[in-house]
């Protein structure tokens, strides 16, 4: 059997930034558990997963009674699927398991318990009270649902673009850069632009959630616009990342929970609170996405003004270079 500690389990599982309710709900039973889990036992990571599913759906059978017990059961059962399908994840980075497979399956039983959670939820209210709006809330659910992941994958997918190209248009430059001196008989250490530029191939910021505690990664970050508007900005995020705590404090997985725990427990409280609680829940989500899509806006400016600026660069080298020797019986054209 493994020997892992607690303190392996947080330098190598938890995310250099991660939900609040991760952080301060979750992840302090979660990495017992993994420790547990890792050590003692011989349970996948895909096993976790299909367990955080079966526990998902079993939280939806429980809110479609609709009566509060099995509201604050639902919502109890909810947060230890979440609990689970946290923990699949840091066992396959504890132990090195992980897999592109796995990592679907996560995504996609994910969606399934979303899906049938909030189908389960407003269909039981609905069955209890008639009132039609908890069919459109569910509807609302799953659309901002959906649209919290395309969009965070999508613009994961064109930033990671933007530093590839970035970062290639650097090494071109600073190759013939180099060239050109050499031709010239002046070697010395490339400019302070393009040194500058390589601060916008990496943005750490963006890519927090996929880095471990462990981790030591470059500070630079792809967001010079944003930052300049709003300087308050980084003191509020240095605060909250001590904590390990995106300053995105209404994602997807406080949605989900504001949805599915809190709401259940305050409809078992205040019958008909389910509503108002899903609407600032969604609210949250729309207000932060806004933000991360004007801050993405930003970057795609500063992005286009350093390639720019690169492609410049790399044009100017280029015609610092001697030109080169027509190749004897090149063929310049084509016969008919």
């Amino acid at each position: 059997m493994a020997n892992f500690t607690l303190d392996d389990v947080r330098q190598r599982t938890y995310k250099a930034r991660d939900a609040w309710w991760t952080v301060l709900l979750v992840d302090p039973l979660a990495a017992r558990l993994v420790k547990f889990t890792a050590n003692r036992t011989r349970v996948t990571p895909n096993q976790l997963t299909v367990g955080a599913l079966v526990l998902g759906l079993a939280a939806g059978a429980c809110f479609a009674v609709a009566s509060w017990p099995w509201l604050l059961a639902g919502a109890l059962l909810y947060h230890l699927s979440f609990t689970l399908d946290c923990m699949d994840g840091k066992v396959a980075r504890l132990k090195g398991t992980g897999s592109v497979f796995g990592a679907w399956l996560d995504y996609i039983f994910d969606r399934v318990r979303v899906l049938a959670c909030a189908i389960a939820l407003m269909a039981g209210q609905y069955a209890a009270t008639g009132n039609v709006a908890y069919i459109w809330t569910a509807l609302a659910v799953v659309f901002l649902d959906m649209l919290r992941y395309m969009d965070a994958l999508e613009i994961y997918k064109v930033r990671s673009q933007m530093r590839t190209t970035l970062s290639a248009a650097r090494e071109e430059a600073q190759a013939l850069e180099l060239a050109a001196r050499r031709a010239n008989g002046d070697l010395v250490e490339a400019d302070e632009d393009l040194r500058s530029a390589e601060a916008l191939t990496e943005d750490p910021e963006a890519d927090a959630e996929n880095r471990v505690v462990g981790d030591d990664p470059n500070a630079a970050v792809l967001q010079a616009g944003f930052n300049q508007r709003f300087p308050w900005y980084a003191r509020i995020r240095n605060v909250l990342m001590a904590g390990r705590i995106r300053p995105h404090l209404i994602s997807g997985i406080e949605f989900q929970m504001g949805v599915f725990i809190v709401a259940p427990i305050a409809a078992a409280i205040v019958p008909g609170a389910i509503i108002p609680v899903v609407v600032l829940s969604g609210v949250g989500l729309l207000a932060f996405e806004l933000i991360i899509i004007y801050k993405f806006w930003l970057s795609s400016r500063d992005y286009s003004r350093s390639l720019a600026k690169l492609n410049a660069k790399i044009e100017s080298h280029r015609a610092e270079l001697p030109a080169e020797p027509a190749q004897a019986g090149a063929v310049v054209g084509s016969s008919g």
